[in-house]
This record gives structure tokens, sequence and C-alpha cells, in this order.
């Protein structure tokens, strides 16, 4: 079963209401039982990745299992403020995609439950927590998706570095997601930060927000409007970019800085306390096959993947050559907040 962002406040307040009703002592103790015993056949996610891949994997994940998932979209930092939110009364027990840097920082809020899947032995030390916190999924690099018929009507190349953004043509005409809400436009801003450190990186932002047509809430809106020909530039992860052109939207040309880029691990954790743990493990375990890490693909979702027996997608062949930062997952995970508040300091001052 699948559920929308305009479902999630509906889903919230019918959790509150069946968590508050009077009464049915034994019935509460009878289902907390049955959940110990590995009986409950449902499942409440929080879900960072996109849509149509959200609902295969349910539907894969119930057939296989039998278990029935509720699932809410939303971007890393909606996430991130809901699970803080629902703290003392969780009503979801997975998170699932997204950069990984979210779910460093609620690791270190205390908001996750530490779970070392027997499957996350495949998947390299570089992928996963070191103390089981969270495992990564998939990989995706940061770059920027530009149109190019509006490039030639203004005669300019799309750009190939962080400086190139800069340029007097690309004013106005860059859109980026937001930081505070987004878990790709937050890699951008730890990535900037890394590359030319704290106060160069803050300037280079503010100089930014002069070129910015306008910020969005999700990261992968950019890419999408650029493709529909409403910028020049969109700051996007790549294999967004690379969805929105297979599926017609053909005047995008994707490209990454020379300077290098950073790049996100997409991973899936327990949320500490949440409801249907053993169903929580379970789907864990199954998102880290090589089965379920190949559904992706099949419905546009192009990032590398984690697992090493899994067959990446095609599609993802030309970013093979991007070049990386050392991007540090810790660094940026433990400063999120704090740099994301700089940021709207530095773009208001």
């Amino acid at each position: 079963m699948k559920f929308t962002k305009t479902c999630a406040m509906a889903l919230a307040t019918m959790m509150l209401l069946t968590a508050g009703c009077g009464g049915g002592g034994d019935k509460k103790a009878a289902d907390k039982g049955k959940a110990a015993n590995g009986g409950s056949k449902k499942l409440v996610m929080y879900w960072g990745a996109l849509d149509d891949w959200m609902a295969k994997d349910i539907k894969e994940f119930e057939k296989d299992t039998g278990i029935k998932v509720e699932a809410v979209r939303m971007s890393s930092g909606e996430v991130i403020g809901r699970i803080k939110a629902e703290k003392a009364n969780p009503k979801a027990s997975i998170w699932f995609g997204g950069p990984a840097d979210g779910q460093i920082q609620a690791k270190a809020d205390g908001l996750l439950e530490k779970y070392v899947s027997p499957n996350a032995a495949k998947i390299p030390d570089k992928f996963k927590d070191k103390e089981g916190y969270w495992t990564g999924v998939y990989v995706g690099y940061l770059g920027f998706a530009s149109n190019a018929k509006l490039l030639k009507e203004k005669g300019v190349e799309a750009p190939k570095s962080w400086q190139d953004l800069l340029k007097p043509e690309f004013q106005g005409q860059i859109v980026s997601a937001n930081p505070g809400s987004s878990g790709t436009a937050y890699t951008m801003l730890a990535t900037v930060v890394q590359l030319m450190g704290e106060e160069k990186g803050m300037a280079y932002m503010k100089a930014l927000n002069g070129q910015m047509k306008n910020y969005q809430k999700s990261g992968t809106a950019p890419a999408r409007l650029a493709g529909q020909g409403e910028c020049m530039v969109g700051i996007s992860f790549l294999h967004d970019a690379i969805k929105y052109r297979e599926e017609g939207m053909k005047d995008l040309v994707l490209t990454a800085p020379s300077e290098g880029t950073g790049y996100e691990i997409g991973a899936v954790s327990i949320i500490k306390g949440g409801p249907d743990q053993e169903n929580a493990k379970k789907f864990i375990d199954w998102c880290l096959t090589k089965k379920a890490q190949e559904i992706g693909q099949t419905t546009g979702s192009y990032q590398f993947l984690t697992n090493p027996e899994a067959t990446p997608p095609k599609q993802a062949a030309e970013l093979n050559n991007t070049k990386l930062i050392n991007y540090d997952f810790p660094w940026a995970g433990s400063h999120r907040n704090e740099l994301v508040e700089k940021w709207n300091k530095a773009i208001k001052s």
C-alpha cells in the first residue's frame, strides 16, 4: 500500500487516534506479544527515494514476505523533523533512502536503533556505519543538469566546474533545493565546504545565491525543472537527471564539476522505538539482497549499488569517470545543523 506526502498527516493522525483509544488493555498486551514473536504482518516506513521505486519495492517486499507496508515519501530534512517530533511515540520503524548524512545526524540524536543484518556482511565497509546504525543501499553522484536548448539560445556551454556557476550568463538561471529540507542540497553544501574550507565555502554559497532563480524543497526538482526548460541549470544528483532524460526530457545535458564533487550513500536504518521492529529487520535483510537492490533501475532509479553481487544499471555507466572528492560522511552528518544555519545567515546577509 502506498501513501504519498499528502497522506502523511492523515496517517499520523490515524495512528495517534489508534494509540490513544481507551480500554483494550488485553488487546494491547496480545499485540505486543504477537509482535515480539514475529507474528505482526505490518510495517510503516519513511521513504527518501523516488515514489515509483517506493511503490515497486513495497509491492515486491509484500509479495516476498506477506508483510503489509504503509510508506510516506519525504525529503531527508522532513524525515529528521518527523522522527524528532515523534521521538516519545514513534509511528514508523524504517527510514529508507536519502543521503546517509541525515541518518548520521539521527544516530547522534539517539533516534536510530542498531541493527547489523546478516546480509550487511556483503556490503563494503565504506558504505555502512561501523556500529551498525545504518547500511548503504545505493550511491549517487552530485552534478549539474542543464537544458541544451536554453544553452544554445544563450550561446553558452554547460557548466563544468563549481566556478562556472558564477558566470554572468547563468544569473537567475540556476535552481537548487534548499539544504534545510533536501539531502541532495545539503550534500552540495557539505561538498563545497569540504572543497574550499568553511570561510571560502560560505562566501561561495553567498555568491551562488545571487545566481539562483529559486530554491526547491526536493532535491529531484532542479533536474526536472531544467529538463522542462524552466531553468538553464539544475543542481541535482545525476541519476535523477538520467531518469528524466530517459522519460523524454531529451534536452538534458549532464556535467560534473572538474574540481571534484560529492556523493550520497542512500541508506536504510531502523527508527528507535518504532513499532514492528522484527519486520523492520526483515525489510533491511531484504533490501540488501541482490534481487532487491536491482529493483530501483526497473523504475528509473539509476544509482550505483552497494551489494557487489547486484548488477548496476547500464544507464549509470556514463558517470563512471566522474571525479569524486573524499567526501567525509561522519563530518557532514555531525555538522548538518550548524552548516545549514550558517548557510541561512550567509545568503541573507
